[in-house]
Order: C-alpha cells, then structure tokens, then sequence
C-alpha cells in the first residue's frame, strides 16, 4: 500500500459528542505527523461547539447543511473544499457515495463495510465490534495508509496534551448567583438521551442529598425534555439546583470546565468532563461493547465505575442492571478521596 501524503484532509464522524471527542487524539496525531496539513471535521451541528474547541481542526464542515441539497449539489460541494484525502471514521453509505464521486483522491474506511468495497480506495481491516481496544485507539487504526505501525496505549492517549480551549460564556444568573464564591461545584447529568445504561436517578438524588450538607453546590443539567422526567423528584435545597433546559451546549461546556467534578454515565457530558480535565466519575456497566474498556473518557482525572467487572449476565452480553446496584455512597467515596 503506497503511504500518503495529504494536504486537506477532512475527517468524517457524523455521530455524537462522545464519539467525536474521541477522535482529537487521532486527529492530533494526525496533525503532528503533517504540520502543513490542514484538517477539516465533517460533522454535524450540534457538535460543532465541540469540534470548533479543539483548535487541531482548521475547519468545521456541516454535514446537516449538505445531506438535505440536491445530489449533484452535494458533489458540488465536496469538490469545492479540496480536499485530497477523507477519512471515515464513522461509516456513513452516502458521504462515501459523495467523497468518490467528488473524485477525492485518497479515501479510507474499514473494510468491513460492504459499500466500502466501491467507494474507498484504501480499506484497513479491523472490527469496532469485536476488539478489546478503546474507541479512541480503534480511531488509530484508519492511519495505517499514513505509515502508522503501532496503535498507542491508553497511558500514552491519556498523557498526551489535547488542545482543547473552552472560550468563556456568559451563564444564566440563576446559575452564577447559585454557585457564588463555592469552589466544590458538582455537576449530575443522570440521563443520556437513550444511548447508555443508566444510573437511577434515585442514586443521584441520594447523592446529592449528601453532599449538599457538606459544602457543595450540587447543580443537574440535561435537556428539557430530560428535565420533564425527574425535576419533580429533586429536592428542595438550598444547595441543589436543576438547571436542565437552562443551558446551550457552549454554556454547559464553560460550566463543566469551571466545575470541580462531574458525574454521569456514559453520555456525551461525560466526555467534556474528562478531557476538561476535571475530576470525571463514569457510572458503567461491564457488559461489552458498552464497558469502560471500549467508552471511558480521555483524561488523567477520570474514574470509571461498574457494580461487578465479571458479572454473570453481562459476560453471557444479556440485559443486565446491575449498573442499579451501584450505591451513592461508592461515588461519594470517590469524590471526597
């Protein structure tokens, strides 16, 4: 296989915050090994505040703003960035279909994704599904066209430095005034939108009820429509505030990085935490492929927590809630360690 050598490179990962998040060490990489690259991140909108804070990225590209256009628009539109090589780090049949089309001269994917077969050029053998290896090495594996031979450790992603800059925002006052001079913030973001195991949010409210009588200031985000599902349940204390529908996606980022400690389960908040580089408390199951082993956040302040690691159930890949059984004062130990 001839090694490239690429002057524009857009990197496709369609998905979600989490996922992206776990492409900057690979893209960092990436740039190291090619300075005068440039690096474009096809995304989609909701996750461009994300993508626009790792300054390795040179631009941001809209997927929602192509996908909706007439085809030959869309060619149209692949062509004008000039891009020489694109990446998929996440499989997506149509963008493939496009990027050829676009005559986009170096094209990468897994080779096992069938529509790859017609549509990359350089297709590298590995499986997501089946590997013991972490979403953020897997990522490595789509830089062999470029010479790579050896996929780092987490030790070694983990150490690295990302360059990550969260701009300042302003907060909404019922936040700021809330928060005051308190140096102990702890964020809760109990739901994730259907894409993990959850923690119940009886545990949450157990833990919050705990540490807000030991100086901290306990804040739950999420969306409004998450809000809807548990703000009745949240007790009335001085020291615990719902802020869910309150905060833009910028907004919760400044208020993750500004915090002391985060706790969630697998979901994208999760992942602002840890590469913020605040204390980072994951709640798991141990079930593959949805284990720390595979979704951990990047990150030297990040914990992971599952009920047992050889569960019976989830050895067998049954549905299991044994993520229920973890108990609040297990976290609390955490946080106060």
């Amino acid at each position: 296989m001839k090694e490239i050598t690429p002057s524009r490179i857009i990197i496709s990962r369609t998905d979600s915050i989490g996922d992206v998040i776990l492409t900057f060490p690979f893209c960092q990489l990436l740039k190291n090994r090619f300075p005068d690259a440039q690096l474009i991140y096809l995304g989609r909108n909701y996750t461009q505040s994300i993508i626009e804070s790792f300054t390795m990225i040179d631009e941001f590209l809209s997927w929602d703003d192509i996908k909706d256009l007439p085809k030959l628009d869309q060619i149209k539109k692949f062509k004008s960035i000039g891009a020489d090589t694109i990446i998929h780090v996440f499989p997506n049949k149509e963008i493939a279909k496009i990027a050829k089309k676009a005559k986009i001269t170096n094209r990468i994917g897994t080779s096992h994704r069938s529509f790859h077969l017609l549509t990359c050029n350089y297709r590298v053998s590995f499986s997501r599904k089946n590997s013991s290896l972490h979403e953020s090495q897997l990522n490595f594996q789509l830089l062999k066209p470029f010479g790579l031979t050896s996929i780092p450790t987490m030790e070694e992603i983990n150490n690295q430095i990302i360059h990550w800059e969260i701009k300042e925002v302003s907060l909404p006052s019922c936040i700021t005034e809330f928060i005051g001079n308190s140096t102990n913030t702890l964020i809760l973001h109990p739901k994730s939108q259907g894409s993990a195991k959850e923690w119940p949010i009886e545990k949450y409210i157990s833990l919050a009820n705990s540490l807000s009588n030991k100086d901290w200031k306990i804040i739950f985000t999420g969306t409004e429509s998450e809000g809807e599902l548990f703000r009745n349940l949240l007790p009335k204390n001085n020291n615990i505030l719902d802020s869910t529908g309150k905060l833009s996606l910028k907004q919760l980022m400044y208020l993750i990085s500004t915090s002391k400690a985060l706790v969630a389960c697998s979901t994208g908040p999760l992942h602002i935490a840890g590469i913020s580089g605040i204390q980072t408390i994951g709640i798991f199951s141990p079930r593959k492929p949805i284990h720390p082993g595979r979704w951990k956040p990047i990150g030297l302040q990040v914990e992971t927590v599952v009920f047992e690691e050889k569960c019976p159930l989830c050895e067998k890949n049954n549905d299991c809630n044994c993520i229920t059984e973890i108990s609040a004062e297990k976290i609390e130990q955490l946080l106060r360690k």
